[in-house]
């Protein structure tokens, strides 16, 4: 999938994607044509750049740390079609007969949750990484007290271990009562 003469899916690539993602046949095919479609360079890499062209991303006001989670996993500059659809996977909607060891897991969507808040990936959320998120969703439309308010109060109510900071474990618990697995899913067309 490296260079403009190989762009075409091969049918054990197709086979891999679908046992480790869970896509069907048909959804990896049109997914596979909007990579393409996003590489601008044919060279089977999407570039950070690529992926702000995404309208929806461009107006979301987390696009910058949906766009950095494709990377995340690459530690590149550019994520390949592979890499791409494991990140999609965690948004398919979970169906209670499937496997567990699927990327769209509870608890793979709540580990993709908690990378969307921990700003330095150090495994902890501190209330300024918060803060700076919560910046981003509501902008200016929740005055800067509100937000310092909303911040301490999350802190305080999900901290156990009194570090000032959310762990995953600590994340986790406070989303028990969350229907992750509806909030956190696209419906991709078969």
């Amino acid at each position: 999938m490296g260079n403009k003469s190989s762009m075409q899916l091969q049918q054990e690539e197709i086979d891999e994607i679908q046992k480790e993602t869970g896509f069907s046949h048909n959804q990896i095919v049109r997914l596979f044509s909007r990579f393409t479609s996003l590489d601008k360079n044919n060279n089977g890499f999407l570039s950070r750049e690529d992926f702000l062209r995404i309208p929806e991303l461009a107006i979301n006001p987390l696009g910058d740390r949906i766009v950095h989670s494709f990377f995340l996993e690459s530690n590149e500059e550019t994520v390949n079609f592979k890499q791409f659809m494991s990140v999609l996977a965690r948004f398919r909607p979970t169906k209670s007969n499937e496997s567990k060891n699927k990327l769209n897991t509870r608890e793979e969507k709540l580990k993709f949750a908690f990378k969307m808040y921990d700003l330095d990936s150090d495994e902890k959320i501190s209330r300024d990484e918060l803060l700076a998120v919560l910046h981003m969703m509501v902008g200016d439309n929740i005055s800067e007290d509100q937000l310092n308010s909303i911040a301490d109060r999350t802190i305080t109510e999900a901290d156990e271990d009194g570090d000032s900071m959310i762990s995953f474990v600590e994340f986790k618990k406070v989303m028990e009562r969350v229907d992750v697995e509806q909030k956190m899913s696209i419906r991709f067309l078969n």
